[in-house]
């Protein structure tokens, strides 16, 4: 275990220092965007409103990207002239360099909201940044409207290593519970239960487990910062799934007693050494199971996560990040660890119910066999396999459960319902909750996806990408714009619950469509992530008629249709 973690921890120290890899969002000497571009606002003795930038050597400023709203035509200042510059993203323009000052005059009222973007000699493009200024009379600074990876970004650099590990340990508490971590629970719940352990040794083993988990975690965030999307797309391999799903059943055989099949002599002294080595729990077991929960979390994009890596990108400091994302693993794992070992004190005396516990648990590390393979495997296999093992669980806990009475309706209903799903799946369905959809509305279903599917236009290289901007823009047409990999499974569950919806469809009537997929690991994939600096799918920008992203509403991470359809409304009344 010991020399475990310290393997780890030089991870930690090696990516401090390491120069080979090519930092997708920033190099480690490119400036955070409020450095690199310093704003104040100031009101002026006689009256009017001093907008000013400090721009960095070898930083320069849009001319027309530049935007004044809120404010009467009239007040909206004359832009002085700017130095001749060409470049990939918009050609031939002009750019101010060194500091540009603007003055508003002092009858102008209400807030002004300013957009503006930024770039760097080196290469590195700024996302667009807006700003709000109040000109209501009393002298104000600007308060930059910011979405939710960029607030904790920016907390991040401006507050200590202190405070960052304190903040992303309480957002770690929230998360515990998000779909994205729940799968933790049934595998740390068989660790201590499963193995019938005492409750000093449960602390201890699911000490091992959330420590070994959170630097797991905190590792591959560093390294996904690193290095982009390329390790999101090779968690997902088919071969590494297989094998973490193989895992699992390894994991399952002991709990149903497997051991004691007629295997090869040699094969079976190894399993029966290995289930006696591990009666109570095995550290070094917790650790590994740990590490496999931080793998099957590593894909799973979330705002803090998202925020974590925008600070690795933008200030190069991989050191930093990896202990505010140990931090963040560490608040992910006490609720579990908690509920684990705290209520394992509340169970009955060892007896013979627990080998019916040891059963369930069985059946649950097979369902996260289950869960790991579901990118890999056809919809209506998934489906079909899902219903195989919900009758399998209730034909197998029949006979035990069947005298307590409460249990007898959840247990025909897990039997009926993988009936379903298996007729369901024989018949194309791919929908765990509904898996008669096959036999009902007589082809809505097909219409409504094929509806989606038409709505929007998939786009794989940066050069499409730019005409399909451009014509939005030359139209005064909003753009949405979705990245999508095939192996994001919150990716597929958006698909279908989300942009298939009519009612989110009809939203969105008069907006461009644009989903770019970033399935493969390609040049071009990693060129459009970095347009606007995505750590990874899912996430979903909006982006005005003039052609200015709405920075603030930028999403990150699964959400449900409401929350959808919320952010859409609040970004088209904010113009």
């Amino acid at each position: 275990m010991r020399v475990f973690l310290l393997a780890l921890l030089a991870l930690f120290s090696s990516l401090s220092q390491a120069q080979p890899f090519a930092n997708p969002f920033a190099q480690s000497d490119f400036l955070p965007v409020d450095k690199a571009f310093v704003f104040s606002a100031e009101r002026q003795p006689s009256g009017e409103m001093r907008l000013h930038w400090k721009i960095t050597d070898g930083y320069y400023l849009y001319q027309k990207r530049l935007k004044f709203d809120g404010v009467e035509p009239q007040a909206v200042p004359a832009l002085p002239p700017g130095l001749a510059h060409s470049d990939e993203f918009f050609g031939d323009t002009q750019v101010y360099r060194g500091e540009l000052e603007l003055l508003l005059p002092a009858s102008a009222k209400g807030q002004l909201r300013m957009g503006w973007q930024g770039c760097a000699d080196a290469g590195l493009c700024y996302p667009p940044q807006t700003s709000v200024v109040d000109l209501g009379g009393a002298p104000s600074s600007a308060a930059p409207a910011q979405a939710s990876d960029q607030a904790l970004a920016g907390t991040l650099g401006e507050h200590g290593l202190a405070w960052g590990l304190l903040a992303f340990f309480g957002l770690g508490l929230l998360l515990a519970f998000t779909p994205c971590s729940l799968p933790m629970l049934p595998i740390l719940a068989g660790l201590v239960m499963g193995n019938g352990a005492s409750a000093r040794r449960g602390w201890a083993l699911a000490g091992a487990y959330v420590l070994s988990m959170a630097l797991v975690y905190a590792a591959l965030g560093v390294i996904a910062a690193l290095l982009g999307a390329s390790l999101q797309a090779w968690l997902q391999q088919p071969w590494l799934l297989g094998a973490l799903a193989g895992l699992f059943i390894l994991l399952a055989l002991p709990m149903f007693g497997a051991f004691e099949l007629q295997l090869p002599s040699f094969v079976r002294d190894r399993l029966e050494r290995a289930g006696r080595n591990t009666r109570g729990g095995s550290l070094y077991g917790a650790a590994l199971l740990g590490g496999l929960s931080g793998l099957l979390m590593g894909p799973c994009m979330t705002a803090p996560l998202a925020g974590a890596l925008l600070y690795i990108a933008q200030s190069g400091n991989a050191v930093h990040g990896g202990l505010v994302l140990f931090s963040l693993g560490l608040g992910m794992g006490l609720p579990l660890l908690l509920l684990v070992t705290l209520g394992n004190r509340y169970l009955p005396r060892p007896g013979a119910w627990m080998n019916l516990v040891k059963g369930l648990f069985g059946f649950v590390f097979l369902a996260m066999a289950l869960y790991t393979l579901r990118v890999v495997l056809a919809p209506s296999l998934w489906l079909g396999l899902a219903g195989a093992w919900l009758l399998a669980l209730a034909w197998s806990a029949w006979p035990a459960l069947k005298p307590i009475r409460a249990l007898q309706p959840a247990l025909l209903l897990a039997g009926l319902w993988g009936t379903l799903s298996i007729v369901g799946a024989a018949a194309g369905g791919d929908n765990l909750w509904k898996p008669l959809e096959p036999f009902a509305g007589k082809g809505q279903g097909t219409a409504i996806s094929q509806a989606h599917a038409d709505a929007f236009t998939t786009v794989t290289q940066p050069a499409e990408l730019k005409a399909q901007l451009e014509q939005a823009k030359a139209q005064g047409q909003w753009v949405f714009v979705d990245y999508y990999a095939d192996w994001c499974v919150s990716c597929k569950v958006m698909e279908k619950q989300v942009f298939a919806r009519p009612d989110v469809l009809a939203a969105l009537q008069g907006v461009r469509l644009i989903r770019l997929d970033v399935t493969a690991d390609t040049p071009a994939s990693k060129q459009l992530l970095q347009h606007y600096e995505v750590p990874g799918p899912p996430s979903m920008i909006w982006i005005g008629p003039e052609g200015d992203e709405r920075r603030a509403r930028r999403i990150t991470g699964e959400v449900d249709a409401a929350t959808f359809l919320q952010h859409w409304i609040a970004t088209r009344s904010q113009g």
